[in-house]
């Protein structure tokens, strides 16, 4: 038999269950209501829930701020399975759940089961968030209520939708390749939504990161972002989306409800910053040249080439300078700036005749107008490299573009991305703790706001789904609806530790090298270094040409076999052969990608969590990779 019973989910009766049956349940700040609210802004006797001959409705009591069911206001609503009850800032939802049959004498007694729900606030709603909270819901099912908290959503008639640019949200249209070892272990529904024929494609060629055959894939974030959140939308039964920021200074009181926070907003985290005393204070020194940490200013710049990808992966990987990662040639050449061209990196409001470093800090993304500006509508600016086409960052530019086959009509947008590295300590922290009547709240650093990785490597996506595929599977094992402690997180920390120092070492192969004398020197040194031997004419540009060829044939002689179709000699040199000797003595100097120390052993979230996912039936693909987990424990 089934129960009808409210389950809050959001304010101080956050986890409270109350049973529905021939009474009403009313709400309202009176002490006489079944449901008694806090929130100032419910009135003394606000809504009832109560049974009638069609279902369970509820009735707004003709409340001076009214209820909202799922996000719209209502008079009288019947409910459903999953139906959130909103009331000022205090939401319920209504669920059907099994009653057990007790015997007293000749009355029959329905009882609703002690099941203790995992409480799970995410804090961030980019792809990392939206994963984890779909993960959990496969996983756990009814024993996890999931809040997410993202500034950068509004409600849309009953459905949370992205804001649009005019309301101040720049969407991220860059491409990331997300390997396989992490999108085969989404829920198969997310995987069938993000990756239909028209949404993604196979740039790169596969390596150890690609398991079962499957190799790595090229997608926009915007289209994760989109595809994601509207599946999340439909999980309306455990998941709410609060179209909110996520404010740590003003969330003690519902965040001693909650039993997990996962911090996933960003590698400049409010939140992760709020409680950094609990994590522990990160060291830049590890990635630091000479006391300085290394930090790296990457121009994006929308791109649609002409070139086929085989011939666009040779080129990306025998230089340092640029990096075209697309989506069948639509996407972004990503250019790593000097310090010097850095500075340049300016908007210009040409009414007021000031500066303004939009692009790099927030990041703006600045696109052609119809006058052929770089124009970004927030700011009021125009691109000034741009404006000024003698410039001689924007010669360079124009450079990578000839290199990678695209027509100057073909570069429609530019914005810059600031790139570095910390060493944290540590991962997980018990943010509150326990009390008579708090569970004791731990907190997760996961996504960019664990680990930004440089985006050389096209990394930060894959370790961010790592993170949430480990903490979800480890959650989903400890979780006995006790209390939760140190010792059940060793294997997600590990994880994290892991994940840290293998991205990041790898990172940092790419934004440094060694020199002749042995020491080691950041990459953009080396591109200013070509650079001020350009102007100054110090090169031979038919030997620089030559020894850039025969970088690239002895790259292509390597991955030949796990890419087809790679380009001959005389269609790679048609492509050096319109590049000046300063620009061809750049790319020389800054030499390769360092494949051979960046590749190597991946890491592996089924050493740890072996068979936690096939349980419930997460990529059912999968099974003999766990089966062989479980015979191994």
């Amino acid at each position: 038999m089934t129960s009808p019973v409210l389950v809050g989910l959001q304010g101080p009766l956050m986890g409270k269950r109350f049973p529905i049956g021939k009474t009403p349940v009313t709400f309202g700040r009176n002490e006489d209501n079944v449901v008694v609210l806090t929130s100032k802004i419910a009135s003394r006797n606000h809504a009832e829930v109560r049974a009638e001959d069609d279902g369970y409705v509820i009735h707004d009591l003709g409340s001076s701020n009214g209820t909202r069911v799922n996000g719209n206001p209502i008079t009288v609503h019947k409910l459903h399975a999953g139906d959130q009850v909103i009331i000022g800032d205090e939401t319920f939802r209504f669920e059907t759940v099994e009653a057990q049959p007790l015997f007293s004498g000749d009355e029959t007694i329905l009882q609703i089961p002690d099941s203790p729900v995992l409480r799970v606030t995410i804090a961030g709603g980019g792809p990392v968030g939206l994963a984890f909270a779909l993960l959990l819901d496969h996983l756990m099912g009814s024993r996890v209520a999931i809040q997410i908290y993202e500034s950068r959503w509004k409600w849309e008639g009953d459905q949370i939708v992205w804001k649009t640019p005019a309301e101040g949200n720049t969407r991220r249209q860059q491409v990331v390749t997300i390997q396989s070892r992490q999108y085969l272990k989404l829920p198969a529904e997310a995987q069938e939504i993000l990756f239909s024929p028209d949404t993604f494609s196979e740039m790169w060629p596969s390596g150890r990161d690609s398991i079962l055959g499957k190799g790595p894939r090229n997608i926009r974030i915007v289209t994760v972002e989109d595809k994601l959140l509207a599946l999340v939308n439909k999980k309306k039964a455990r998941i709410q989306l609060v179209p909110a920021f996520f404010d740590a200074t003003t969330a003690h009181t519902s965040l001693a409800g909650q039993h997990v926070l996962a911090i996933c907003d960003g590698s400049r985290s409010r939140t992760r910053e709020f409680f950094a005393a609990k994590f522990g204070a990160s060291d830049a020194s590890v990635y630091s040249l000479d006391g300085a940490q290394v930090r790296d200013v990457v121009l994006g710049l929308r791109v649609k080439s002409e070139l086929p990808d085989p011939m666009a992966v040779l080129l990306t990987v025998s230089q340092n300078r640029f990096l075209l990662n697309s989506l069948r040639g639509d996407g972004f050449l990503n250019m790593r700036l000097t310090d010097e061209e850095a500075k340049e990196v300016v908007g210009i409001d040409p009414i007021r005749q000031v500066f303004e470093e939009c692009i790099q800090s927030r990041p703006c993304l600045m696109e052609k107008n119809a006058g052929g500006d770089f124009f970004c509508p927030t700011h009021q600016t125009i691109f000034l490299p741009a404006l000024l086409k003698g410039s001689a960052l924007w010669r360079r530019v124009l450079e990578g573009l000839r290199l990678f086959g695209v027509p100057e009509d073909n570069l429609t947008a530019v914005t810059a991305f600031r790139l570095d590295m910390v060493q944290r300590p540590r991962f997980t922290a018990q943010l509150l703790t326990k009390t008579p009547t708090n569970p004791g709240t731990y907190g997760f650093l996961i996504g960019d706001a664990a680990n930004a990785i440089h985006f050389w490597p096209g990394r930060g996506l894959n370790s961010g789904l790592a993170a949430a595929i480990s903490l979800a599977r480890c959650l989903k094992e400890v979780w006995r609806g006790g209390q939760l402690r140190d010792a059940d997180f060793l294997r997600h920390e590990a994880v994290m530790s892991m994940l840290q120092y293998r991205h990041k070492s790898r990172a940092w192969r790419q934004m440094v090298t060694i020199d002749a004398k042995g020491n080691v020197v950041a990459i953009k040194s080396l591109i200013a270094q070509g650079i001020a031997e350009g102007e100054k004419g110090d090169f031979n540009r038919e030997e620089d040409a030559t020894a850039l060829m025969d970088r690239i044939r002895q790259i292509r002689s390597r991955v030949e076999s796990r890419i087809g179709s790679m380009p001959d000699d005389a269609k790679l040199r048609v492509r050096l052969d319109q590049l000046n000797g300063e620009t061809i003595h750049t790319l020389l100097l800054s030499e390769p990608w360092d494949t051979i120390n960046v590749a190597g052993e991946e890491v592996d979230v089924d050493q740890f969590f072996a068979g936690a996912e096939m349980d419930e039936g997460v990529a059912p693909h999968l099974a003999p990779l766990a089966s062989i987990g479980r015979r191994a424990q």
